[in-house]
């Protein structure tokens, strides 16, 4: 059974702030120590599920946080912040399941901690059908389009929940509760463990009852931008229409070509100054 597991780290166990998350410095190392522990726990609760053979997709930040001699299990190791697929390079349909772990709140939701979408400096807000979703949403379509179910997922309750509206029956692991953009009661790193373990065990136990992403097609992605210049470079894609000065809309019945497209804007937006 081969399992794809995308993880970002704003959603681990006590990280509140961007210096726990962003490196260097000595708060960067300690959390990217919890990080590596808590996609250990998943490797191993697959594991003990039938899990054979993963593929970790490190997705945060510089995409190069884990220690790859570290990884439990037949895991291979993709790192490095130049993938055409972002957060979901290497996925394919020979996956049976995909993991998001240590995943975080979109920008629309201001309660959930370090809460943001793809580019904090450049989107505002996303919508997917209509919906305000984060990262985890938008990845799904990339599990849609190659018949991979997403069944679990880590980090707080407002995570989560922005999830559930496109995978309904998603294990979900809620390691700590948002107060604040900078403030959130965690439990112990090693209760967190222990339940991403379980969750991941429990994931594939109930793999059959999980359906594909509940993604309408043909899907349309709304992206509000902080600024028109933004939304004036993300026009210059094929299939991205303007629908206000700072909002534009991204429609294809091709779930993998509307996901591209959509990171192709994020991309051209890290190159724009305001």
């Amino acid at each position: 059974m081969r399992i794809f597991l995308s993880t970002d780290m704003e959603g681990t166990a006590g990280v509140v702030d961007w210096s726990q998350c962003r490196g260097p410095g000595a708060e960067y190392e300690y959390y990217r120590g919890q990080l590596q522990a808590e996609v250990n726990a998943a490797i191993d609760g697959a594991l003990a599920a039938g899990g054979t053979e993963f593929l970790v997709n490190d997705s945060h930040s510089t995409m190069q946080n884990l220690r790859p001699d570290e990884l439990h299990g037949r895991a291979s190791y993709l790192s490095g912040k130049h993938k055409p697929l972002y957060m979901m390079q290497g996925l394919d349909d020979s996956f049976d399941a995909a993991f998001f772990v240590s995943y975080h709140g979109s920008v629309g939701s201001t309660s959930s901690v370090l809460h943001h979408t793809y580019n904090p400096r450049a989107i505002a807000e996303v919508r997917l059908n209509g919906a305000i979703t984060g990262e985890a949403g938008i990845n799904a379509l990339a599990a849609l389009a190659y018949g991979v179910p997403v069944v679990l997922i880590s980090g707080d309750q407002v995570t989560i929940d922005e999830a559930q509206a496109f995978c309904p029956e998603i294990e979900s692991v809620v390691v700590k509760e948002s107060v604040s953009h900078n403030a959130a009661l965690s439990v112990h790193p090693e209760r967190a463990r222990e339940l991403i373990h379980d969750g991941a065990r429990r994931a594939l136990a109930r793999l059959s009852d999980i359906r594909l992403p509940s993604i309408t097609l043909p899907a349309e992605l709304t992206v509000r931008f902080h600024s028109g210049a933004f939304a004036e470079l993300a026009c210059e894609l094929r299939g991205v229409e303007r629908r206000e000065e700072k909002v534009v809309a991204l429609r294809n019945d091709d779930p993998l070509q509307l996901y591209r497209t959509f990171i192709a804007a994020v991309l051209l937006s890290r190159g724009v100054s305001e």
